[in-house]
């Protein structure tokens, strides 16, 4: 048995599973584990979920014939193995770098990414409609979404299982029961699949029951009916109920996720089965990697670069804290004041850095899993009965709960606080998670209070605020990666509501900015400065609401005026002041936005998408001197 591992380059589609024997297969397993392991020790990625499903990949691409039958992954961070049988190996030395290899299921990438995830519990709803699309259009081919545990807690899984089950249709669901999505999973659907995992007393009587059935001579519907009452008793008895089989599934499992020929024998039964089928597997993930398999934080879940041989992470020299750090850190330090506060999150204890947070306050802190609206509208609930509830939310995934937070935070003007982790460009991940989009989104709702500090000391300060605050919710957004460190003007001041800081005086134009954008600016008006132009900075630290106090005095200056975000600029912040400048009738300005344009931004690295798109000192300074030059040809037309 020759070694594939020098060959995975070559690989153009999958085709060449089907002609494999299982040691073959087995072989490419090792080989593809191998290869994974070194090529994201390089360029970093989701190393855990994808070690977690090399076996059932391959199990899959042998059983069914893809693109033909389609592959659905859910939340799509476990797609690498699928994304090497499918020809892309070659390519993963460019992977989630800019103009490279998608870290998630892309369909421009391949005709073999059917749909595309990036977020979770979408896969079955997507693997609806595609059996009713085939259905009616009388076409034949198979749909089998993956989804992992950790997914299935969302609504969204739930609403679709539901439906699915009722409709009767072939589908093939592939349940990953790795027991992590990224941080340990929670909640009692959760528990109701580990009494599945270790379910062995009921499997083998199962087994013993067909058995004995199968023997019995033909007696009509009604022996055949006693049996399957028999077998449900038995199910009932010893599992506590069949989740699935009550939604109309056949449930098979649980299969073990890393032995090729149980994957494969079940997935051949499952492809002659009518009607919708759950297969069960359970895998480990970061499986073949000893750092991953033994991670239970959810560190291994995506990594950077790290050395292969230690398992350590090759991280650049940081002298100053997370941005979350700095949220989680001030948020501890009010909850020892005020036993009011509470920390909610959904499934992102490690991310938001809350884990402190947790340890110090049990009995004050929720993981809810994977459901935002839950998160919202519970948030919501403590609100309504006097509590101060933190929900650390990413912006991307804030999206989701969109109609919670109009619903039932804003119109009732309750006391929630927004942590919006990842505003702004978060880099790899791309489409799916950029943050640019809350500012657009939360901007219309009334009662919304929105803001963003310059630094940690500015962070404190409007964390502090937040929970003084008794009006209406408040959104704190704050970026991806590390504080600016060094010595900070640490002040207990609170800010008040809508309040802006005049960080340099405007004379001859002004630059108005918040939170990381602030540095460029006071960069490019220090550059301009040598030129002999006296360019202002404004630190517009609430988005919404305007101060417009300071806005009228900048407009009467009559000097160019450019807004900076680094998020959309269609709704976004420039946009809010270009609604002030109509309503007050301050038509004879020299105005610009600078920002993010009406397009999804794919991944890379954020200086180098900001410097793409003029969010940057160099792309400050030209657009202040294009605007300057602007202005004296007006002031030498109306001389």
């Amino acid at each position: 048995m020759s070694c594939f591992y020098l060959d995975l380059l070559k690989i153009k589609d999958p085709s060449f599973i089907k002609q494999l024997d299982i040691k073959e297969l087995e072989a490419l397993a090792a080989d593809i584990r191998a290869f994974l392991i070194t090529s994201t020790s390089k360029s970093g990625g989701h190393i855990g979920p994808n070690l977690g499903v090399v076996e059932l990949t391959i199990a899959m691409h042998y059983t069914f014939t893809s693109p033909k039958d389609k592959f659905i992954w859910d939340v799509g961070h476990q797609s690498y193995v699928h994304k090497i049988l499918t020809g892309r190996a070659s390519q993963f030395e460019t992977l989630r770098q800019h103009g490279g290899l998608d870290g998630f299921p892309k369909r421009r990438e391949s005709l073999h990414d059917v749909f595309e995830t990036g977020h979770s519990s979408t896969s079955l709803s997507a693997a609806a409609g595609m059996v009713i699309a085939r259905d009616i259009k009388q076409e034949d081919f198979r749909v089998v979404p993956v989804i992992g545990d950790g997914a299935l807690t969302g609504g969204m899984a739930l609403e679709a299982l539901n439906h699915i089950g009722d409709m009767g249709k072939d589908m093939i669901v592939i349940l990953n029961d790795n027991d992590m999505s990224i941080a340990p999973n929670v909640g009692a659907l959760h528990n109701v699949l580990g009494k599945l995992r270790t379910s062995d007393k009921f499997v083998r009587t199962k087994k013993d029951l067909d058995k004995i059935v199968r023997k019995i001579p033909t007696a009509g519907e009604k022996v055949a009916d006693t049996a399957g009452k028999i077998k449900d008793s038995v199910k009932h008895l010893l599992v506590e109920g069949t989740f699935f089989e009550e939604l109309g599934f056949m449930y098979l499992g649980p299969v073990d996720g890393h032995n090729l020929q149980d994957l494969i024998t079940n997935l051949e039964f499952a492809k002659r089965t009518s009607g919708p089928v759950l297969l069960h597997i359970v895998t480990k993930k970061g499986k073949g990697y000893q750092p991953a398999e033994l991670d239970e934080r959810g560190t291994w879940h995506g990594t950077g670069p790290y050395k292969v041989e230690t398992g350590s992470f090759i991280k650049p020299a940081q002298t100053a804290p997370s941005w979350s750090s700095i949220i989680s850190k001030e948020l501890m330090h009010l909850a020892a004041e005020d036993d009011r506060i509470v920390a909610i999150t959904p499934a992102m204890p490690v991310g938001s850095k809350l884990e402190k947070f947790a340890a110090t306050f049990p009995e004050r802190f929720f993981d809810v899993g994977i459901a935002e609206q839950h998160a919202t509208t519970m948030a919501a609930g403590l609100a309504s009965q006097g509590m101060k509830p933190f929900l650390a939310i990413y912006s991307t995934f804030l999206q989701r709960a969109y109609d919670q937070v109009v619903h039932d935070v804003c119109r009732q003007k309750l006391n929630v606080v927004f942590g919006i982790d990842r505003a702004g460009l978060v880099g790899a991940d791309g489409e799916t998670h950029q943050g640019i989009f809350d500012i657009s989104f939360l901007s219309s709702i009334p009662n919304m209070i929105i803001s963003m500090p310059k630094d940690e000391a500015e962070a404190k300060r409007l964390m502090d605020t937040a929970f003084a605050y008794d009006e209406g919710p408040i959104a704190i957004r704050y970026p991806r990666g590390n504080g600016l460190g060094g010595e900070q003007n640490i002040t207990t001041k609170l800010i008040p509501i809508g309040e802006w800081e005049t960080i340099i005086q405007p004379i001859d134009a002004v630059i108005i900015t918040f939170g990381p954008t602030i540095q460029l600016a006071i960069g490019a008006a220090e550059q301009l400065a040598l030129e002999g132009k006296r360019v202002g900075v404004i630190n517009a630290r609430f988005i919404k609401p305007l101060d417009e106090a300071l806005l009228h005095h900048i407009f009467k200056l009559k000097i160019p005026v450019l807004t900076a975000e680094e998020s959309l600029l269609k709704g976004g912040f420039g946009s809010s002041v270009l609604e002030f400048m109509e309503m007050n009738n301050y038509t004879d300005i020299i105005f610009q936005r600078i920002g993010l344009p009406d397009q999804f931004i794919s991944h890379g690295s954020v200086s180098l998408i900001l410097e793409s798109y003029g969010i940057s000192v160099s792309g400050f300074v030209v657009k202040i001197n294009e605007m300057l030059a602007q202005s004296e040809k007006l002031r030498a037309k109306r001389l």
